[in-house]
């Protein structure tokens, strides 16, 4: 005979409630509970009627990921984490990428693909805060990053400004003074690249080091070609450096490219961080120092945060004010060869840590149409 959840609830002396909480992939139950569960599961053979699952809960045990670029290390692994996170829940994830076009972005909002999963992980970069009207949807919603704030959604960030001052402040704690940005954004307001400018800025301010222009590099798409350009063109230009801040990592190994090109001792001469902690920057030659923006906390609080409303959905927003979470995981400065906190083929260090936090966002939603 077929194995039932009853069955299964027995063997692990739980009720059936808890089993099918574990098998939906609810988030609160212990971690001893779920292990004992899910072993019971493996030593009965009990499989998921999906089909059926689906109809009783009118849910698809599917959700989507809507990410710029795939091709940028930093959402590649961001995507890998969200997966696993979601795994280890019974969850599904489909991505999509976006592309960063306004129009794909906006798609993936209110466009047809929606009925197919069950909410939404989304991290814009087309979209800003006069964008705020399309976020205000009838299904669950996380979204990330740095472009669209005070959304009717949770949101999961990260600490651009203090970790961006903090990875400067450590350049000007190893005697640097002349200290590039790859990558910057010339009038962005909101957004990643503006962010953490400003965290430069402040770190230099709070040292009594002038701000100069032309230590700004500005750049388009983050990618290794632009970095490289961006450092090629400051170094042609004449600009005098001994050490550079790339926003993102991406960049950081462009940048550090062209310093080979040109000879250039990397930390001997300039020292280099950048921004996200990607895998490959434990094996460029030097090793890169870089901000670990607390990637795995991003991805599995995103997640947490979505089954959360996905459990507790009751079909649509109900008029007047609404109350969101914003999550803002710790950030660390890993130190490694680049900037030369560590000998050569040693790991790297954590040099300083940010602390992040929850906040309660209380939003007005317009009344239903």
């Amino acid at each position: 005979m077929a194995v039932t959840m009853h069955d299964v609830a027995q063997r692990a002396g739980v009720s059936i409630k808890t089993v099918s909480n574990v098998v939906n992939g609810y988030p609160y139950i212990r971690t001893e509970t779920r292990e004992r569960v899910e072993e019971a599961i493996s030593e009965l053979g009990y499989r998921v009627n999906v089909s059926a699952r689906n109809l009783r809960t009118r849910r698809t045990g599917m959700v989507t990921l809507a990410v710029p670029e795939l091709s940028l290390p930093y959402f590649a692994e961001l995507a890998d984490s969200v997966i696993r996170a979601a795994d280890e829940r019974g969850w599904t994830v489909l991505i999509e990428q976006t592309s960063a076009s306004r129009e794909r972005e906006a798609e993936v909002l209110s466009g047809r693909r929606r009925h197919l999963t069950d909410g939404l992980i989304f991290s814009p970069l087309a979209l800003g805060p006069e964008d705020l009207a399309l976020f205000d949807v009838e299904y669950p919603l996380v979204v990330l990053g740095e472009r669209v704030f005070g959304a009717p959604a949770d949101h999961v960030t990260m600490n651009n400004v203090a970790a961006a001052r903090a990875a400067t402040q450590h350049l000007i704690s190893l005697g640097r003074r002349r200290i590039a940005v790859v990558g910057a954004h010339e009038g962005e307001q909101v957004g990643s690249a503006a962010l953490r400018t400003e965290g430069y800025r402040q770190a230099l301010l709070e040292a009594g080091i002038p701000y100069d222009p032309a230590l700004v590099g500005e750049a388009g798409l983050w990618h290794r070609s632009t970095g490289s350009e961006t450092m090629a063109q400051m170094l042609d230009d004449g600009v005098e450096i001994d050490a550079v801040f790339a926003l993102n990592d991406a960049m950081a190994l462009g940048a550090l490219h062209a310093l080979h090109a040109r000879r250039i001792d990397v930390p001997g001469d300039v020292a280099l961080i950048g921004f996200d902690d990607i895998d490959d920057v434990r094996y460029s030659v030097p090793s890169l120092s870089s901000v670990d923006p607390g990637r795995e906390q991003i991805a599995v609080t995103a997640v947490e945060l979505l089954l959360e409303r996905i459990a507790g959905l009751n079909g649509s927003a109900a008029p007047g004010a609404a109350t969101f979470r914003r999550v803002v995981p710790d950030s660390r400065i890993v130190g490694r060869e680049s900037t030369g906190d560590v000998p050569a083929g040693a790991e790297g260090r954590v040099v300083a840590v940010q602390a992040g936090g929850v906040e309660e966002v209380t939003v007005e939603l317009a009344p239903s149409a």
